[in-house]
């Protein structure tokens, strides 16, 4: 009679993404809550190290290596003292880590998990929606979580924010960037690397897709990630009062609010745009009427602009990648010396 040892328990790093504005802290909360995931306050240093992956020079170079750890741990816009870890012992661990720019990352992702008692990793960030082709040559065996809301509920509350400031046509032109160049990643990917999972599932009856998220983390699903608000306080700063409806119970009203919160003028724009890609994630249509053509128009100069810079930096990346100083993937298996180890 043959038998089958259980498959050893992934350590596959975990990247949430989505459009802004798609629940994705809601859903980071939910996976922070697993009892061997953690996932972090959102950073800022992954995709800014490797735009600048140039001037940090060849990471063989132990020199080299401690410039990257301090401009991690020691700059404000990193984020990383919201992490609440040692700068100077991440530091150290950053310095004897392999000598990629993966690897160095890894770091501070890792030892925050550690510092959860958590031993999965990784990190939500609604930019790296544009960014997966970098995020698989840090880390080539991420798992990427795909967080899909209903686009008028996007732009509504994306209008909303006090730190968005491009207006109306902008916010229509991300959501459907979004889900144009995420769509070619779940092809190009498929099943064992990426999940998607609705908003609307989410708040109105948690466990059925988070049970389906953890079948694809190869996890066991845990009863308390449908309470994130348990975790809210440690995992959401409290600087981010957009935020707060992450400290209360789920919440399902704001799921097609954006009927009372766009205007007639705005549906229909949002609905002439984004339809098809709509009606192809399961948001039914209102019927609105087509906009002026003045305001379609506008809206395609504004995606036409926003398409052009992706293309312009995709290309600018695929020049770097021939000048790199040293190797950029992580690692693989991850390793990196244990805080106290």
């Amino acid at each position: 009679m043959s038998t089958f040892a259980a498959p050893a328990p992934s350590e596959r790093p975990v990247f949430v993404l989505g459009c802004p504005r798609s629940g994705t802290t809601l859903l980071q909360l939910m996976l922070h809550a697993h009892p061997r995931i953690a996932l972090p306050p959102e950073t800022r240093f992954v995709l800014p190290a490797y735009a600048g992956r140039r001037g940090f020079g060849d990471l063989r170079d132990a020199a080299n290596r401690a410039g990257l750890a301090r401009w991690i741990t020691g700059r404000e816009e990193s984020r990383f003292h919201e992490l609440g870890l040692d700068a100077d012992a991440v530091a150290r661990r950053i310095e004897g880590a392999p000598p990629t720019l993966g690897s160095a990352l890894g770091v501070p992702l890792r030892a925050y998990a550690e510092r959860h008692g958590k031993v999965r990793w990784g990190d939500k960030r609604p930019a790296y929606a544009l960014h997966v082709e970098e995020v698989l040559r840090l880390f080539p065996d991420a798992q990427f979580v795909h967080l899909v809301r209903d686009g008028r509920d996007c732009v509504a509350s994306l209008l909303g924010m006090p730190w968005w400031h491009r207006g109306f046509h902008e916010a229509v032109a991300t959501w459907a960037q979004v889900m144009d160049v995420t769509r070619r990643y779940a092809a190009r990917l498929g099943p064992d690397s990426w999940h998607e999972l609705r908003f609307e599932d989410l708040v109105a009856d948690p466990e059925p897709p988070l049970r389906s998220l953890c079948g694809y983390l190869g996890e066991e699903y845990a009863p308390e990630m449908t309470e994130p608000r348990a975790v809210a306080r440690e995992a959401v700063p409290a600087r981010k009062t957009w935020h707060r409806r992450t400290h209360g119970a789920l919440d399902a009203s704001r799921a097609g609010s954006w009927e009372h919160r766009l205007t007639p003028d705005q549906i229909r724009l949002c609905e002439a745009v984004l339809g098809q890609r709509l009606v192809r994630n399961g948001y039914a249509l209102s019927g609105a009427v087509r906009p002026d053509p003045a305001e379609l128009l506008r809206y395609h100069r504004v995606s036409a602009l926003r398409r052009a810079a992706h293309a312009k930096r995709r290309t600018l990346d695929r020049l770097a990648r021939v000048r790199e100083p040293g190797p950029v993937s992580a690692a693989r298996p991850f390793t990196g010396v244990r805080l106290g180890g």
